[in-house]
């Protein structure tokens, strides 16, 4: 058997509540009506109903109050806000308070179903998010080195086979790809475990100042030196130095890092002391380093010497079967530094995620998660919170020829147009909305005035002046 769902619509207008109790109620959906906060609030706590939606202009406290009022209690709550006069402060703040959607009522004659559509299917999702087990816990995987894809389990072999040894790695893929937390996890297992781990982006230090901070220097070896300083090098003696984009470190460092390599010997600048150290060499670029030979622009000497052991990271697009233990593994890190219960994601955002191509890899991944929970209105990330994907082919289409709304319906190019115009305010369709919007509302009221202008949210009098601009009454055959 179905289970029934329930809607709790809160509204001081009757005819309002009649008409969407007749629009919704069906043999699997009960609706409850209100045109009192304070009742709907007993009701809410009573019923608790899958959905509330409920007019801002309510008394004897308003629909904000009783959004904040619910949130407080069920923080998971669905909620949908309608006004007739939605400011864009009303809109910010409802998003502020938690509320799933914010609508305005001229456009529920024909967006009503959907809204209340896209509601329940994300309690939906939200039960199913929450009755799941994830697939792993932040304590499985400590050193954030995620994955089942073969691909990751061949890169796991080669961590494991190289630790134990002291060999030179070489870590290449895609910028994003996680090629420090390879290197962090090869240290993690190797008998350098207990000394430093010590990483240097070769690529964000000036050529002047990169020499200094591998390597040290001497008081007055330059214009600020003021004291003597130690380098990466002495700093993680015994330890394991990455040296990450290793592709864009200056030919003549380039020489000074191989005799390390070769003998274990360094000077600091402004120094003639020879210092010794023991220390591993990780280093990881993203860019084709025999090429880099080729041309020149890399030695080749140093090339080999720290090719020894190859790990080559694949790109996030090629092991979509990690995309989901990896937003597990994001949601679990927000919910421990934000100190929040354990966050979840639904399957359809799980889709999202996975239908993304991630240019920008892990990292993108990771930041796009991060993202996704500033926007979501409840302890599990929905669609709706990913902020990719976001719009589709009907959308661009639509707004690029309006006459599409002649092959599709009325509504889907109306919905089109709306999200075409919130990212691109230059768009001209407020009158085609305008012109939608009070044509649908006279079929929705059968050409009944009143009810069509009370349903817009405008008097009578703009009503029939809309009408008459844009030719309705002719197309609706209404006279007089």
């Amino acid at each position: 058997m179905a289970r029934i769902q329930t809607i709790l619509i809160a509204d001081p207008d009757t005819d309002f509540l009649a008409w969407t109790s007749t629009q919704l109620s069906s043999a699997t959906t009960k609706v409850i009506t209100s045109s009192d906060s304070e009742e709907a609030y007993r009701i809410f706590l009573r019923e608790k109903p899958d959905i509330l939606m409920a007019e801002t202009h309510l008394s004897p406290f308003g629909g904000m109050e009783l959004l904040g009022r619910i949130r407080q209690r069920a923080p998971n709550a669905i909620v949908v806000l309608t006004s007739a006069f939605g400011t864009t402060q009303a809109v910010i703040e409802s998003m502020r308070l938690g509320a799933f959607d914010f609508v305005r009522k001229e456009t529920l004659p024909f967006t009503l179903k959907a809204v209340i559509d896209a509601a329940l299917k994300a309690q939906a999702e939200m039960r199913a998010a929450t009755s799941a087990k994830p697939q792993l816990t932040v304590e499985e995987h400590q050193d954030s080195l995620v994955g089942k894809s073969e691909a990751m389990a061949q890169v796991f072999k080669v961590v494991g086979r190289v630790a134990m040894s002291d060999a030179p790695v070489m870590i290449t893929g895609e910028t994003g790809s996680g090629k420090e937390l390879v290197a962090r996890a090869v240290h993690t297992y190797s008998q350098r475990n207990g000394k430093s781990f010590v990483a240097i982006n070769c690529a964000a230090i000036p050529e002047q100042l990169l020499e200094s901070e591998l390597f040290g220097h001497e008081k007055g070896a330059f214009t600020g030196a003021v004291g003597q300083r130690a380098g990466r090098f002495e700093q993680c003696n015994g330890g394991t130095l990455f040296l990450d984009e290793i592709g864009d470190m200056p030919l003549a460092l380039q020489s000074k890092i191989l005799r390390v390599l070769q003998d274990g010997e360094f000077s600091r600048v402004g120094g003639s002391a020879t210092l010794k150290g023991d220390v591993r060499i990780i280093a990881a670029t993203n860019k084709n380093l025999e090429q880099e030979v080729a041309e020149k622009k890399f030695r080749e000497d140093l090339f080999y010497r720290l090719n020894v052991v190859r790990i080559q990271l694949p790109p996030l697009r090629q092991r979509a079967e990690d995309i989901r233990l990896l937003a597990e593994y994001f949601l679990q890190k927000v919910a421990a530094r934000q100190r929040l219960p354990r966050l979840k994601i639904s399957e359809d955002a799980i889709k999202v995620l996975e239908s993304h191509n991630w240019p920008g890899n892990v990292r993108e991944l990771e930041n796009t998660i991060q993202r996704a929970c500033v926007f979501a209105t409840s302890d599990v990330l929905l669609p709706k919170d990913i902020p990719i994907g976001m719009s589709g082919a009907l959308s661009d289409e639509v707004s690029a020829n309006p006459s599409l709304a002649n092959v599709v319906t009325k509504e889907m190019a109306i919905e089109a147009l709306l999200k075409a115009a919130e990212t691109d305010p230059n768009l001209q369709l407020l009158p085609f909305l305008e012109r939608e919007f009070t044509l649908h509302s006279m079929r929705a009221t059968n050409g009944n005035q009143v009810r069509a202008a009370k349903l817009l949210g405008i008097t009578r009098a703009t009503l029939r002046k809309r009408m008459e601009i844009f030719g309705i009454s002719k197309e609706l055959n209404i006279t007089g």
